[in-house]
């Protein structure tokens, strides 16, 4: 496990193909520096920058990277706007990772209800950013730590009953409160004694029922909708 209460903690990154990264900031010195650094990660292959959330969009509409690296606050179009844009065009998008200089931001929880798939702190190890990247490309589990909770229970909250309509079953429920404490599929699968393959579909019946783009986005929407609280431990 990695990080700290700041920053998101992610499982150990899975063996595979490298993922391929667009990095979007308008700072041309943090957006080379990030480059540079994350480029001699293993697992990580830097295809693309971008300076703004329009060349962003372009960008991932011309190399189609796996993983996005997406600063929130630029011009012309901010991060959230590209966010969902990029979400919205393509039925199987890239994964995008919000960084940000700051925890409590605003729109750094606006983006994670867009659908972003994470976010990292510009000030953490490049290791910890690099570790991030690789897990949300495959999909796996990040823990949130207080930050995250506080930024979405900071907004005003609905009640469970304010999720979709297609209402999750008991054990649904069950595994996204799981979710949100940061367990991996096989965790979950071992606290409820039940097989990966039954945790798997249950998880993808949760993104599904929910309309959730990926883990990070079912979490937010449940700390939104009050089904999962503040203090929740499993």
């Amino acid at each position: 496990m990695i990080g700290t209460d700041a920053g998101p903690t992610a499982t150990t990154s899975p063996v595979g193909s490298p993922v391929t990264l667009l990095i979007a900031d308008d700072d041309e010195v943090t957006r080379s520096g990030l480059r540079t650094l994350l480029a001699a990660q293993p697992g990580i292959v830097v295809i693309g920058e971008a300076a703004d959330g329009v060349e962003a969009v372009e960008q991932v509409r011309r190399l189609r990277p796996d993983v996005v690296l997406m600063d929130v606050r630029m011009p012309r179009r901010n991060g959230i706007e590209a966010t969902r844009q990029i979400l919205a065009e393509s039925a199987e998008p890239p994964q995008v990772v919000v960084i940000t200089t700051f925890e409590n931001d605003e729109y750094v929880t606006a983006a994670l209800s867009a659908g972003a798939g994470g976010f990292v702190l510009k000030r953490l190890p490049v290791r910890q950013i690099a570790e991030v990247v690789r897990v949300v490309a495959a999909g796996e589990a990040i823990l949130f730590p207080a930050a995250l909770r506080e930024m979405v229970t900071a907004r005003p909250l609905g009640s469970a009953e304010a999720l979709p309509k297609a209402a999750l079953t008991g054990r649904e429920e069950e595994v996204l409160r799981l979710m949100a404490t940061g367990l991996s599929n096989p965790e979950i699968a071992a606290s409820l004694t039940v097989s990966l393959e039954t945790v798997k579909t249950h998880v993808g019946n949760v993104l599904t029922k929910l309309s959730a783009q990926n883990r990070t986005h079912a979490v937010v929407i449940a700390y939104e909708s009050g089904l999962v609280v503040p203090g929740f431990a499993g």
